[in-house]
């Protein structure tokens, strides 16, 4: 380590935002542009470069995590690339995506605030693109052989990359009309700004890859024309059958599911639509539901002028501190975190309720009332206690014109006679395509990765499966591989 005294003198400094009444006026993304810099390297020699890292086991990528906060400390950045992404084909997308469980397994995480793991590798992934450490790699030889990659999330993408790099003919289908999956339509630009989206393309489509857009596969292409033209099939589709709210008044009028209104706000900002047709511009919204996609649209409605916003979580509101009976260090806990839209609501007071909090915790929707025109005007809900019964006399009601569903999704979509029809796969019990512990299924020479397989998860797992099931189809395409890949990686826990 650069200084062994540094955790000692340092405090924990995160990346400076943007102040709210600023940056929701706008879709950029929500941190102060070049505020890392200043701050990074002293962050970055809080490292106290353990004897055992529990941050590589934390990290589904296996990150060389100490090696390059060492090289930062040390203004080493050429190095410090190429450490990271010597582990992660797309660092910036974790550096703004993940929710960092590195640092929840950081040892000095055991007594102190953690060591600011994702502020670092954003840092880095940035500085290399900006200093030009980023290069193409095309393959040396050709192996002659061909696979086709369905899905152009980041499993997708990191098989593509992987596999055309070890010298494979690699062509992505799409079936959106540009690639990138929920990186392109389902992550607002506050959140990631697409031009990190964009390069990494650039970089990829540099290197051969071949991009098929407005492609559904078992639809426009049939699974038996994909599979006589390839080699090797790797499904990376992602888990997108979103759950459905069964509850009196559903079929009301303005009520849509999470994963219908964000690509629309997302469409708007790539100049394919003036205004969303969902535009919450006025309206009282309601967001069932308390993960990622339920922050994801609370951030969007507010940039949309929303006149009122309330996000429900069914589960009661965790604690500030580390339980450390229930989920001790080094386990990703589950805690009360502040995102950048909560923040935008709470100090803009955007929550009808009396209090400050645009979340309700422990709250469980009753059913939906409407008007004479069957449009949605009133969601009821009830108080719930830890095992999910109403808690009597604790009923409300909510201002609700605009209800957005962001309950999770099970597993990808099965449409009759689509691909996972036309291939005969079947399913696990959390509604994954079933797969060998190579990532193989049934079919031969027919792959799964990521959210398609897993079931839902974090953008840092979708990566590590892409790089791991691109050396398992090298591996079956050649008989051995070169490519590093993640050791077991979906035989491990599904979320941080």
């Amino acid at each position: 380590m650069a200084d062994p005294k540094g955790f000692l003198r340092t405090p924990r400094r995160e990346a400076p935002r943007r102040p709210v009444e600023e940056r929701v006026r706008d879709w950029d993304e929500v941190y102060v542009p070049g505020g890392l810099l200043p701050i990074v390297g002293g962050q970055a020699d809080r490292c106290m470069d353990c004897g055992v890292p529990f941050c590589h086991d934390a990290c589904p990528l296996g990150n060389l995590i100490p090696e390059w906060n060492d090289l930062v400390a040390r203004d080493d950045w050429r190095a410090a690339s190429e450490r990271l992404h010597a582990t992660n084909n797309f660092p910036e997308f974790t550096g703004t995506l993940c929710p960092a469980p590195c640092e929840a397994g950081c040892v000095l995480a055991i007594n102190q605030p953690a060591v600011t793991i994702k502020n670092v590798e954003l840092a880095i992934a940035d500085r290399a693109w900006d200093e030009g450490f980023v290069s193409v790699r095309p393959p040396e030889r050709l192996s002659g052989r061909s696979v086709g990659v369905i899905g152009s999330g980041p499993a997708g993408l990191a098989a593509a990359q992987q596999l055309t790099r070890a010298g494979h003919t690699v062509a992505v289908y799409e079936r959106d009309d540009r690639p990138g999956g929920l990186l392109r339509y389902g992550i607002p630009a506050f959140k990631m700004d697409k031009r990190r989206l964009e390069r990494r393309l650039r970089q990829l489509a540099d290197e051969g890859v071949r991009f098929r857009t407005s492609t559904e596969v078992g639809r426009d292409v049939g699974a038996a024309e994909l599979r006589a033209r390839h080699d090797a099939v790797v499904i990376a589709t992602g888990a997108t059958q979103w759950r459905e709210l069964d509850v009196p008044g559903r079929d009301l009028t303005g009520i849509h599911q999470a994963m219908e209104y964000l690509p629309l706000a997302n469409r708007v900002g790539e100049g394919d639509l003036p205004v969303s047709p969902l535009n919450a511009e006025g309206r009282h919204v309601v967001i069932v539901g308390g993960g990622d996609t339920g922050a994801d649209c609370l951030g969007t409605a507010l940039r949309e002028r929303a006149a009122s916003v309330t996000q429900l979580d069914i589960y009661g509101r965790p604690g500030d501190e580390r339980d450390e009976e229930a989920e001790p260090w080094p386990t990703y806990p589950k805690l009360y975190r502040l995102s950048p839209a909560h923040e935008e609501a709470d100090e803009l007071g955007s929550s009808p309720l009396a209090h400050a909090d645009a979340r309700l915790f422990a709250a469980s929707t009753l059913r939906f009332t409407g008007d004479e025109r069957g449009r949605v005007r009133e969601l009821h809900l009830v108080e719930v206690d830890a095992g999910r019964r109403p808690r009597p006399g604790t009923e409300q009601v909510l201002p609700a014109d605009l209800v957005l569903l962001a309950l999770g999704f099970q597993g990808p979509e099965r449409r009759p006679g689509g691909l996972v029809d036309q291939l005969g796969l079947g399913a696990d019990a959390r509604g994954g395509l079933s797969r060998d512990a190579g990532f193989a299924t049934p079919v031969p020479g027919v792959f799964v990765a990521g959210d398609a397989g897993r079931g839902q998860s974090l953008v840092v797992w979708a990566i590590a499966e892409g790089r791991a099931v691109a050396a398992a189809v090298d591996r079956w395409l050649t008989g051995a591989t070169v490519l590093p890949a993640p050791i077991g990686a979906h035989d491990r826990p599904m979320t941080a």
